[in-house]
């Protein structure tokens, strides 16, 4: 019985880890664990940093500023008087407005066609059309809208008369340039730019004697 229970073999020992082994194991999970908190805080950090370069670039360089129209001549052409002070009916009379739209935007403004109207006492006397085209960044562009009053409608106001006794022709006009900004495809925005005037003709020197405008922009 002794000599058969020598021969049975000895079930292996179970492998205990020793202490050093445990700490290294918990090193190598708290280094890992690190490192992933690391990393996801690199990433957050660059997320947030973008966002703020976009947010103040949005409130800064890519913020979308008004683009501003000014008359800066008017020109009387064509305008045949009577005894030198009443239009010659069956005439027309050309107006040629020198207008500037500076773009202070850091991208180009592309508009389509600008209009024009002129209105005697509420009455349209005259429209323009103008071609499209485009302001560069921070440039000032410059274009001369002409416009041929029918004489017609002119004489046939019951105001006419008494403008022509006090030689002075007041004219009011409305001009319309809608267009967009585009900044690198990030950022686009239509504007409308538009403009009211109120000018005095001298009907004598056929100049402009008084003019005052109001812009308005609709972004």
């Amino acid at each position: 019985m002794v000599e058969k229970e020598q021969a049975r073999p000895l079930a292996p020992a179970g492998y205990r880890p020793s202490s050093d082994d445990n700490e290294a194991v918990l090193l190598m999970k708290r280094a890992r664990k690190q490192k992933f908190i690391n990393c996801c805080g690199c990433v957050t950090a660059i997320v947030l940093i973008q966002a703020v370069v976009i947010i103040i670039l949005a409130f800064t360089v890519f913020r979308v500023k008004e683009p501003k129209i000014k008359m800066n001549k008017v020109t009387v052409t064509k305008l045949e008087l009577v005894n030198g002070t009443t239009p010659k009916p069956g005439t027309n009379i050309s107006l040629t407005a020198d207008v500037s739209v500076k773009n202070p935007n850091v991208a180009s403004f592309k508009y389509s066609n600008t209009t024009t109207t002129l209105n005697y006492h509420g009455m349209v006397v005259g429209e323009a059309r103008g071609p499209p085209g485009r302001s560069k960044a921070r440039r000032t562009m410059r274009m001369n809208i002409t416009v041929d009053i029918i004489t017609d409608k002119l004489t046939t106001n019951p105001n006419m008369k008494t403008d022509v006794d006090s030689g002075l022709l007041t004219i009011s006009s409305y001009s319309r340039i809608p267009g967009r900004v585009n900044m690198l495809n990030i950022v686009k925005k239509h504007v409308v730019v538009k403009m009211n005037c109120t000018m005095t003709v001298n009907i004598s020197s056929q100049a402009i004697q008084e003019q005052k405008c109001k812009r308005k922009v609709d972004l």
